[in-house]
């Protein structure tokens, strides 16, 4: 049986981790139960990082109305995230050799500990309050009968996370680094993976490659973003194709991924406020189609933040068929679909409430073990 998460009154301490800010936050009932606060990662410095860590959740215990029940946080990997062990992280340098931060935590807060990917995290929390029922809300509303249970999500930042929940269960895979999209083939340059065009650094190369300049003087996503959209002085075609080449890739990527997920597709992370400019190219990849003329997806992808693509997603074509020799119909979904749209939580929220029922889950399974 489903577990209520939205009326459950444990309480959850919570973390997204990422190389540059540590950001606490604690969660009852699907919502935060303290203003969520930062701290540097101070990842050249396992010992600085690590007492940051202490400090934050240290400090998240004392503002709240009753002790947790569990510590739940996301962390980059690699990392052996059921025995909350991390690995080499590029971009948490410090933490090398293997880390035991969840045992760590265990023994300083006398609570359990959880660590998970942010990928699945962002993508647990869409589908438990976000964009999962978010649209099966809309389809309820315009009385269609069709609803979703899965759903696959990436984020898009610093690199290209993923993640995959599967009927209401986080998709982890044996060795916990299901969904990992970043290693998917680059449909631009099929000889590197698909991250190094679907994140910051992408976006910022091309960019610099289509202005003109050297790569170390290219402004920042945000500011590539206002320059594209004409709110902001620089090269404005050099900017719209920087998002544009991020959408291609990431879209190819994506269509790679729900030819198995089968399911809705959300997008998150730090660069996913600049869907304007990429989220049109990104849908446009999903249904792109092979040399033979063959789609790449047999499910049509829609852009739901495009209302007139909304409604065609949300049209109820479904009809009664007869079955051979018998006066006895049955119910036909003639046109297989699929929505893809951006985060309804925000990135760090979603993380938070993913990582909160991840939690839950946990506890609830030992209880019965």
């Amino acid at each position: 049986m489903p577990i209520p998460f939205a009326t459950d009154s444990r309480i959850v301490m919570t973390l997204d981790a990422g190389g540059t800010n540590l950001k606490f936050s604690a969660v009852r009932a699907n919502q935060p139960l303290i203003e969520p606060f930062s701290l540097p990662s101070e990842g050249d410095d396992l010992e600085r990082s690590l007492a940051n860590i202490v400090r934050g959740f240290e400090t998240v215990r004392q503002s709240l109305p009753e002790p947790p029940v569990a510590i739940s946080f996301a962390f980059p990997g690699p990392a052996d995230y059921p025995r909350g062990i991390i690995g080499d992280l590029w971009n948490l340098p410090a933490f090398r050799g293997g880390v035991a931060l969840g045992p760590m935590l265990e023994d300083r807060f006398a609570t359990p500990a959880y660590i998970n990917n942010d990928g699945d995290l962002f993508v647990y929390g869409e589908a438990i309050a976000g964009f999962l029922p978010y649209v099966n809300g809309l389809l309820e509303q315009a009385g269609s009968p069709k609803r979703y249970r899965n759903l696959f999500g990436v984020t898009l930042g610093t690199g290209f996370g993923g993640g995959i929940v599967r009927d209401g269960e986080l998709f982890l895979g044996d060795n916990s680094i299901g969904g990992e999209v970043w290693l998917l083939r680059n449909k631009v340059s099929p000889g590197i993976n698909a991250e190094e065009g679907a994140s910051i650094r992408a976006v910022r190369g091309v960019y610099a490659r289509c202005a003109g300049i050297p790569a170390d003087q290219a402004p920042e996503p945000k500011a590539i973003f206002e320059i594209g959209m004409g709110r902001a002085e620089g090269n404005r075609a050099a900017a719209v194709e920087a998002f544009r080449s991020l959408g291609e890739v990431a879209g190819d990527a994506m269509a790679q991924a729900l030819t198995l997920v089968d399911g809705l597709a959300v997008i998150g992370g730090g660069i996913s406020g600049a869907h304007p400019l990429f989220l049109g190219p990104l849908v446009h990849a999903i249904n792109g189609v092979f040399d033979s003329g063959e789609p790449r997806l047999v499910a049509r992808a829609y852009n739901i933040a495009d209302p007139a693509a909304l409604a065609q997603f949300l049209h109820d074509d479904t009809r009664r068929v007869r079955v051979p020799g018998s006066a006895r119909t049955v119910v036909y979904h003639p046109s297989p679909r699929t929505a893809v749209g951006i985060s309804r939580l925000g990135t760090s929220e979603a993380v938070a409430i993913g990582a909160y029922a991840f939690a839950l889950r946990r506890l609830d399974a030992a209880l019965l073990s």
